[in-house]
């Protein structure tokens, strides 16, 4: 009861970020259901599997923002008096993992009724069997099958964000930037690569070179991050100078890895837009793409949101010394700044490369 209440008493925005997570499993559920739906309507397709698999990506999103909530809510801190009780740092690592699950499997369930929905299997609301023909709703649907899909957002979301949350030493010092920069270089080469290879067969190939391209640059993330600030210190640096590459350097693994993710999805969308031009998506795809961008995006503003609170008393501590506000926002802008000088041409680099396979 104690731990049901530490999760009911927060601040509307962090249950506004739980119902968010809620939300984007509820998406996936729904692409994994309708994955499903084709692959029972069509058995003799081999799409089908290739439609569960393109599934990957948006739930790799959705559990690196079930994470990002997760190290962001406060009812899972360690306070004074709550190790008294027996809640010390393991058990609020359980409860995060389990209100992670919980809102996630919440999700997973509104994405079984919409489903059933849409196929005209529960009935008495408006769009009635909308989409019963694109959701074979002639074949009934395989429930162990169904309920195994749904379960793979709570279980993958839960056990990340408890693998996450885990108690653990502090490291010695700060990850350089030798520290996984050099195996995200080789990934992203191997994946270009794998993609090259790939573009005239099928589209599992091109998924497989693109997911190691991703995860490249997510590796290079907090090396590039850590490179910022290091950057931002050389020759003869001011007190804002040195202040912002501090920061990202501190702060390299925190932000880096969502900020390498996000451009890792923004060399995605610059490598599609070139190849597919105007084309119409479908509305599964669009949810898709929607899921990706929407996820990844508020992963970052979440790790940028625990940044702030990491650094509370070092700020608390600057303005007691006479720090003038405006030194902390220009300190921010610099920092903004730098990334985007970074990673904007990062990005368009990536996806260019990405897009001259595909065209050819």
């Amino acid at each position: 009861m104690l731990a049901l209440r530490l999760v009911r008493g927060t601040h509307p925005v962090v249950q506004l970020r739980r119902l968010l997570v809620a939300a984007a499993a509820a998406g996936v559920g729904f692409l994994l259901l309708c994955a499903l739906g084709y692959a029972v309507g069509h058995p003799a397709d081999p799409a089908g599997v290739l439609r569960l698999v393109w599934c990957v990506l948006p739930l790799a999103a959705t559990v690196q923002f079930a994470v990002a909530v997760a190290r962001t809510d406060p009812s899972t801190r360690p306070r004074p008096g709550l190790s008294a009780i027996g809640l010390g740092p393991a058990r609020l690592t359980a409860i995060a993992a389990a209100s992670t699950g919980v809102a996630c499997t919440l999700g997973s369930a509104v994405a079984l009724l919409f489903y059933l929905h849409l196929r005209g299997d529960i009935t008495g609301l408006p769009f009635d069997g909308a989409a019963a023909d694109l959701l074979a709703a002639d074949r009934p649907v395989p429930l162990a099958a169904a309920l195994t899909l749904l379960s793979v957002v709570p279980v993958a979301g839960a056990a990340a964000a408890g693998l996450s949350l885990r108690p653990r030493k502090a490291p010695a010092e700060a990850p350089g930037m030798p520290s996984g920069l050099p195996w995200g270089v080789a990934l992203l080469a191997l994946g270009l690569a794998v993609e090259t290879y790939a573009a005239r067969g099928d589209g599992g190939g091109v998924l497989a070179g693109w997911i190691l391209t991703a995860v490249g640059l997510a590796m290079m993330g907090p090396g590039l991050t850590h490179g910022c600030g290091r950057l931002l210190q050389m020759i003869r640096p001011g007190a804002v100078r040195l202040l912002a590459g501090r920061v990202l350097m501190d702060e390299a693994r925190r932000i880096g890895r969502p900020l390498g993710v996000v451009c890792a999805v923004g060399s995605g969308a610059v490598a599609a837009l070139s190849f597919y031009g105007g084309q119409v998506l479908g509305p599964l795809t669009w949810l898709g793409v929607i899921l990706v961008v929407g996820c990844t995006t508020a992963t970052l503003l979440t790790a940028a949101l625990e940044s702030k609170q990491a650094r509370t008393h070092t700020t608390e501590a600057l303005l007691r010394l006479g720090a003038p506000p405006t030194v902390l926002r220009t300190t921010a802008l610099l920092r903004a700044g730098v990334l985007l000088a970074v990673f904007v041409p990062l990005t368009w680099a990536v996806g260019a490369l990405a897009a001259v396979p595909l065209r050819g």
